[in-house]
Formats: C-alpha cells, sequence, structure tokens
C-alpha cells in the first residue's frame, strides 16, 4: 500500500466514524451559540420546552413507557396492524440464522426505499383497505412487495433480496408496487428504481460479505457473534453501500456518501472542512438492531449512534425556538442539500438531540440505559417534530430541501 493510499483510506475512515461526526458537530453548536454562525442563532433557554414537548409526545404514544427503537420496523407495524409478527410466523420453519437474513434483507431495501414520497401519494393496503402515506405507506408497500417475491430472483424463495432479483426491477415493476400512477403520483419512481440497481451491483461485489446470492442478509454471518457493537454494523455498511449514493462527495475517488462541506469545519488533512452524517446508513443501522436481537445477539454501544438529522428532527429544534434563522426570509427559499444552511442546520441538530435526550430521559424517569438514543428518537423526538409541523404548516417541514432522497 503506498503512503498516498494509506493516508486517503484514514481520511475516509475518520470521516466514516460517529466520532467524526459528534466533535464537528458539536463545535459548529459552540460556534453557533459564541454568535459565529451565518444562519442560526441558538437559544438555550427553550430547550426545556422542547424536552417538555418531546415528553409530552412520548407519553402519548407510549404510555407504558415500553419505548422501541426508531427503525423501520415501527412503519411495519402501521394502521395497528403487527406485520412484524405475521413475517416471523411465515419464517418459523426457517433455522435462526435464516430468519435473520431474510429480516435483514427486509430492513435494507425497505429502508433504501424511504425518501420522500410527495404529498399526493398513498398506498391502499390489500386485504386491509387501509390507506397508508408517506413514510409509512411506503413501509406497508415495500414490506408486500417483500412478501411477494418482487426482490427475490428464486420463486420458490420469495421472502429474501438478491443481485440478481434486484437487477430485474425496472420502474413497471416498482410503480406497481406503490400502486403509482398519473392519479397516484409518487415522488422519485425512477430514482428508486436506480438506487435498487445500484445496490445490486454493490451486493454482487462483495460475494465475502454478501454469499454468492448477493444478499445483504449476508451480513449476518459475517458480524454476527454473542455480541455485535452497534458501530460496527454502520462501518460494515459503509464500507460496501457507500458507492450506491449519487452524490460527488468523495476523496481521492473514494465516495463519501452523507457528508458535505462546511469552511468552518477542521479536521486532520483530506478531512478539512468535511461534516459527515451518514443518516441513512445510521437509519439503516438502528433499522438492523432488531434482526440481530431477535436472532439472539446482544447489540452493544447503541448510543455510539447520533440522533438522525433530518427534517423532523431538525424541525423540531426551529418550531420549539432551539434554533432561530439569522434571516427568516431564507425559509421562503429552497436550498440543497450540499449548501451551507442545511449543512450547518443537520449538523446542529445532531449536537442538539444529544443535548436534548438528557433532559427526555429526566421528564421520563428513565435512565440511559432504559431510554437509549435510539428511544429517545421514537418517543420521541420525530414525532413531536412531525406533530409541530402539522400544526404549523400543515406538515411541511420549516426549511424546504431539494433532495434526491440520500439524505
Amino acid at each position: 500500500m503506498t503512503t498516498s493510499t494509506h493516508v486517503k483510506d484514514a481520511s475516509v475512515s475518520i470521516l466514516r466514524s460517529t466520532e467524526a461526526i459528534r466533535e464537528r458537530a458539536e463545535f459548529l453548536l459552540q460556534r453557533a451559540r459564541a454568535g459565529e454562525s451565518s444562519w442560526f442563532e441558538v437559544d438555550d433557554a427553550s430547550m426545556e420546552r422542547a424536552a417538555d414537548l418531546v415528553v409530552a409526545v412520548t407519553r402519548s404514544r407510549y404510555p407504558d413507557l415500553k419505548i422501541p427503537y426508531h427503525s423501520r420496523w415501527r412503519h411495519f407495524e402501521a394502521g395497528g396492524i403487527d406485520r412484524n409478527a405475521e413475517m416471523r410466523t411465515r419464517l418459523a420453519a426457517l433455522d435462526t440464522p435464516s430468519q435473520a437474513r431474510a429480516m435483514i434483507d427486509l430492513a435494507v431495501v425497505s429502508v433504501l426505499l424511504d425518501a420522500g414520497a410527495g404529498p399526493d401519494w398513498g398506498y391502499v393496503e390489500p386485504g386491509t383497505g387501509q390507506r397508508f402515506t408517506r413514510s409509512e405507506g411506503l413501509g406497508v408497500a415495500s414490506w408486500h412487495a417483500f412478501a411477494d417475491g418482487v426482490f427475490s430472483s428464486d420463486p420458490n424463495q420469495p421472502w429474501r433480496v438478491d443481485a440478481a432479483g434486484l437487477r430485474n426491477v425496472d420502474v413497471d415493476v416498482l410503480g406497481g408496487v406503490f400502486q403509482a400512477g398519473p392519479e397516484n403520483p409518487l415522488v422519485g419512481l425512477a430514482g428508486r428504481v436506480e438506487l435498487l440497481r445500484r445496490l445490486g451491483a454493490a451486493l454482487a461485489d462483495r460475494p465475502e460479505v454478501f454469499g454468492p446470492q448477493g444478499r445483504p442478509g449476508g451480513m449476518f454471518d459475517v458480524l454476527s457473534g454473542p455480541t455485535i457493537a452497534a458501530h460496527d454494523i454502520l462501518t460494515r455498511l459503509l464500507d460496501t453501500l457507500s458507492g450506491i449514493w449519487l452524490a460527488d462527495n468523495d476523496i481521492g475517488g473514494v465516495p463519501l456518501g452523507d457528508c458535505w462541506r462546511h469552511p468552518a469545519v477542521s479536521g486532520p488533512g483530506a478531512t478539512q472542512g468535511w461534516m459527515p452524517f451518514h443518516k441513512l446508513s445510521q437509519w439503516l443501522t438502528y433499522s438492523l438492531l432488531e434482526p440481530f436481537e431477535w436472532a439472539g445477539v446482544a447489540v452493544t454501544g447503541l448510543d455510539t449512534l447520533t440522533g438522525l438529522p433530518e427534517y423532523r428532527n431538525g424541525g423540531l429544534l426551529l418550531d420549539a425556538g432551539v434554533l432561530r434563522l439569522r434571516d427568516p426570509e431564507v425559509a421562503a427559499q429552497t436550498w440543497s442539500v450540499g449548501d451551507e444552511l442545511v449543512v450547518e442546520w443537520r449538523a446542529l441538530t445532531v449536537a442538539l438531540l444529544d443535548e436534548l435526550a438528557p433532559l427526555v430521559r429526566t421528564g421520563l424517569g428513565l435512565d440511559s440505559a432504559a431510554l437509549p438514543l435510539a428511544c429517545v428518537l421514537e418517543g420521541g423526538t420525530w414525532a413531536a417534530g412531525r406533530s409541530l409541523a402539522q400544526q404549523l404548516r400543515a406538515g411541511r417541514p420549516p426549511l424546504s430541501i431539494s433532495s434526491d432522497g440520500t439524505v
């Protein structure tokens, strides 16, 4: 290995760590508190109000305070139907590792299909007749597609995702899955197909991780043991799947994914000026915790993962007054994910969620062991952000971001 290659790999490794995410987000938060941000002011006095809102929403949603992880599995429970239990029943004849592989397959493909659906799309579930929109609709639709074998190349093994099966998915197939059409328009349908194709290629390229069929569930065999660290799951995802994202962000040709420029951020060597987030990869990691745990693998270090920097959590902080725009007029514009304002908003969200979590725990009378960050988010911050957005803007976020679904 040449010196330049070693330096490049070291830089990429730093930017794929949640330690770097937290350190850089905290730096930008302290900078904003010092009045040095061009975009935001921080009102620490409003943190108690934000925490009280999250506590109230959490108690409303989970009166028994038995709060699960914030993950894709919650969307599979939409409409009061426990599809997760139904899945485990259907898979009961398989051994435990095979069940875990199937559930990892589902989580991966469903999370990657969870980009914004747009305001006019909905999914009517066969059998129940219930109509679901947004993330819940995408989750329920992808659950049924998985059950129907849409992502499998083997008709005798419908409950799986493999590289060949993903190559067979086209716009007509996925449009049918999501009931999309002129009267039910789904934002980014073609982009979702291309993302699945890139996923299939990435799975096929790494048989030592994903097996000869290229299955996401192959990770179970590589990672499982008596215990697994949550950050090790994230690292494996970033090392193997970062290339599926189309962002131009890279170091020496190695794609960085959800990692963006901010001129105030410092760091060693080539990491200078980069603010990493890896939101979708962390959302996916959160969604893989339960398949490992259901298979009897203890997942440790949950709080090494960060809060998710997306518009519900970030919206909570703006709508609760913890963050204020220096120029309120910028809220009328549409921003790109790489714009400094958006990068900073997301960074401040990560850092402030770490400060909000202990306040929420105190309000609920729980400690970090009973309420890790994954459960604070679920209880929680995401739902409180959605509730405030509904009250203030009919559900729209406080800032408009033009996104390709990767963040």
